[in-house]
């Protein structure tokens, strides 16, 4: 089938979750034989026409010059783009910025949307925004023929909001098996002697909650953060700029991400909003020890495998009373174990091809 994926950034993943799903699932379904568009936004620095044989449609981006409007502007392009391309399916990650054009969505198409998170109640959003989000997912599933959710529980949440049956399509995530030590000089860590989180410094994530139960703990082992440092990590970069604190800003290369994460001596994951989360599922498959937000998202994908906090408390009293190295072990090898048999890349790949073939 003649294939579209929209709604992100573009690939190579530059950025985060949705980009990273977009360059698995397009390449994957290139190698089983559909012929796959991905849209990029004119800022990505990929200069080329095709990616692992990926088809590269480069729409004009005007963020950087206008900021968040620029984000919808993008979208009407990919999607004014796309009426001209005859695509028999057109799978869209997220509906922030582009389902307010969803009329504009080409008729023979059909149309697939990821709903992503509950986006309407992410912290950083003015009542009024959070407003506009409710009505943007009221017409994300109004102009598609089918639904993604990507945990139970915003399955179940659109299920009852909409009376609609989305499918169930997690993340995937690469079982790790070849860590490498000496990747771990160059930012100065000795393994299994630092605590690590990795998330969009954003207040839905618990980044300053982690860091204040870091502080309140005493701990001698830095705590690394990785994410893009944006005008909130800024503010916490300075107000803790006096503790053991390092914010390393973005890393997109993923051998090092791993091997951070397999080293450290616990990974923090903070987020609130959304689903089944990819740098959970990343942490899990890293084998990293993982202490996670006590949300349904959280829980429904660690189970029993992690521990919870709730407040910065808890972040404090897990730091300086850790389970014993033998409980931990478990919690990591079922987490590997999970990912194996629920989580990895074919699967997901296979899941949304079946979608494809649901083509009126």
């Amino acid at each position: 089938m003649k294939v579209a994926i929209l709604g992100t950034r573009g690939i190579p993943n530059n950025y985060g979750g949705f980009e990273q799903l977009a360059e698995f699932l397009s390449v994957a379904l290139h190698l089983k034989g559909h012929e796959v568009f991905v849209y990029n936004s004119s800022l990505h620095p990929y200069p080329e026409k095709e990616f692992n044989g990926v088809k590269i449609i480069v729409c004009q981006d005007l963020e950087n010059k206008i900021g968040t409007a620029g984000q919808f502007i993008y979208d009407y392009n990919c999607i004014v783009d796309s009426r001209k391309r005859d695509f028999d399916i057109i799978v869209q990650l997220g509906y922030t910025s582009s389902s307010i054009w969803g009329f504009l969505l080409p008729k023979k198409a059909f149309v697939i949307t990821n709903m992503d998170g509950l986006e309407w109640k992410r912290s950083k959003y003015s009542f009024l925004v959070k407003q506009f989000l409710k009505l943007a997912e009221f017409w994300a599933v109004k102009s598609s023929q089918a639904l993604v959710a990507d945990s139970k529980g915003i399955q179940a949440y659109l299920t009852q909001k909409y009376k609609v049956e989305p499918y169930f399509i997690a993340y995937g995530a690469k079982p790790f098996y070849a860590p490498n030590e000496a990747i771990l000089p160059q930012y100065k860590l000795i393994a299994k002697q630092y605590y690590l989180l990795i998330a969009r410094l954003e207040p839905e994530n618990n980044i300053e909650t982690i860091i204040k139960g870091y502080v309140q703990s005493n701990a001698k082992e830095p705590l690394i953060i990785i994410g893009a440092i944006n005008q909130y990590g800024n503010h916490l970069k300075t107000k803790y700029a006096n503790y053991n604190i390092r914010f390393e800003g973005s890393i997109y290369n993923l051998e090092v991400l791993n091997n951070l994460r397999y080293f450290c001596k616990m990974y923090f994951h903070g987020h609130t909003v959304g689903g089944t989360n990819p740098s959970l599922l990343e942490a899990m498959a890293s084998q990293a020890f993982i202490c996670a937000h006590g949300n349904e998202f959280n829980q429904s994908v660690l189970e029993n495998d992690g521990l919870y906090f709730y407040h910065e408390n808890d972040i404090a009293q897990i730091i300086t009373s850790p389970p014993d190295m033998e409980l931990m072990e478990v919690f990591v090898a079922n987490n590997l174990k999970r990912i194996e048999q629920l989580y990895t890349w074919p699967t997901i790949v296979n899941q949304y091809e079946q979608l494809l073939y649901f083509k009126k």
